[in-house]
């Protein structure tokens, strides 16, 4: 069973930065594909990044690609989200997850985290 705990939310300006952390434990953090989905109010969850165990591997949502990078730390059991040229409608709680299959597919992650609120002010 791997446990996953999200930090690094919080409030920021529209082009401002946030990285995000997800602190893996109770498992092999290097054996599980990793994604970051967010849903904000009334809204599906959406896919955000995953990456399988190397960063060789790494694939965006039309939204935030070419503005976030996912990146990990096996060594460390922590997974990361940078995001830059943050926008109101990045406004959401942001998941982490991980799973066997790296996928697009919130279905296919079998360990999700509590969340961390992401807030982009205008």
């Amino acid at each position: 069973q791997v446990q996953l705990v999200e930090s690094g939310g919080g409030l920021v300006q529209t082009g401002g930065s946030l990285r995000l952390s997800c602190a893996a434990s109770g498992g092999t953090f290097s054996s599980y594909a990793m994604g970051w989905f967010r849903q904000a109010p009334g809204k599906e969850r959406e896919f955000v990044a995953s990456m399988y165990w190397s960063s060789d591997s790494t694939y965006y949502g039309d939204s935030v690609k070419g503005r976030f990078t996912i990146s990990r730390d096996n060594a460390k059991n922590t997974g990361y989200l940078e995001m830059d040229s943050l926008k109101p409608e990045d406004t959401a709680v942001y998941y982490c997850a991980a799973g066997y299959v790296q996928s697009a597919r919130a279905t296919h992650y079998r360990y999700w985290g509590q969340g961390t609120q992401v807030t982009v002010s205008s």
